[in-house]
């Protein structure tokens, strides 16, 4: 089979795909230029960057028979309509969690002890010690939204380092972690740290302006699920009021040109949707493709 992956994948899951007999092509192909050429291919695999909409499906049938994310979530992705189409959606939901949660944790270590704005300052030859007083993690509590593989394995991590987890997610009802399931509300009440872990809602962002006035005084936000989880302006409403003391963001709405006001902000730490980007990560993620792919093949 002629399989593309535009977004690029491990070199040692590309071969295992060579190895299997099939033909893997690696050079990207402009998402303008995509519905041109995608019925020349079996299957696509893709990341974030490229999107998968109806006239990318439409174009490829009735060649195209598989589409894999390289990652967690396939909002990049119509799924419904491809599956509807005979097109099957499948990603690589494990790969990457304990690589997206470390990126949580660097987020909320960076704002306790303001190693953005101390970073920055140093570097520009000022010696500002008493200005950043932090905050200790140990003896904190962290909410999650979304206690799935990456929320279970922030949660686990937590606890390592003396937090206290609570976790809301409506379709999990049983953990084997010391993690205490309720409702949102009280996480957002009760959390010095909020971690959100939950995929977009197609009805509008999981938290707006109501969550956000919910939320302890002076807690801080991390959001390295997607873009759209969160209401970017009420996220600056409330920074600038002080109700939150920090946000960290990997994600945004409009990637890869997210909202300057948000990116700039002085209490934000931020990354460019990098949750997956370490070598372990992609390695497992390439791995996971050529298995599901030689699988689905067969």
């Amino acid at each position: 089979m002629r399989i593309l992956v535009n977004d690029g994948m491990s070199e040692e899951g590309a071969q295992i795909l060579r190895d299997a007999g099939h033909e893997v092509i690696t050079d990207k192909i402009p998402q303008e230029e995509l519905p041109g050429r995608i019925s020349e291919f079996d299957a696509l695999v893709v990341r974030s960057a490229t999107k998968v909409r109806q006239d990318v499906i439409d174009a490829g049938i009735p060649n195209l028979k598989a589409v894999v994310r390289g990652g967690v979530g396939v909002d990049n992705i119509d799924v419904k309509y491809a599956e509807e189409k005979g097109v099957k959606v499948m990603n690589t939901p494990a790969a990457s969690s304990d690589s997206v949660a470390e990126l949580a944790l660097a987020h909320m270590f960076a704002l306790s002890r303001h190693l953005i704005a101390s970073n920055l300052t140093m570097r520009n030859g000022e010696w500002n010690k008493k200005q950043y007083k932090g905050v200790e993690i140990a003896g904190k509590s962290l909410g999650i939204l979304g206690i799935g593989r990456i929320g279970q394995a922030l949660a686990k991590k937590a606890l390592a380092l003396g937090m206290t987890v609570i976790a809301f997610d409506p379709y999990v009802t049983k953990l084997d972690i010391n993690v205490k399931l309720t409702t949102m509300d009280e996480v957002l009440t009760n959390s010095d740290y909020i971690s959100m872990h939950m995929p977009v809602d197609p009805s509008g962002p999981v938290l707006g302006s109501a969550q956000f006035a919910k939320m302890k005084d002076g807690s801080y936000l991390i959001n390295c699920a997607r873009g759209g989880t969160m209401d970017e302006k009420a996220l600056i409403t409330a920074l600038d009021s002080g109700k939150l003391a920090g946000a960290g963001v990997d994600v945004f709405v409009g990637e890869p040109n997210p909202m300057t006001e948000l990116v700039k902000h002085p209490k934000v730490s931020v990354t460019p949707h990098i949750g997956a980007s370490t070598g372990e990560a992609q390695d497992r993620i390439g791995l996971e493709i050529a298995s599901l792919l030689i699988n689905f093949f067969k």
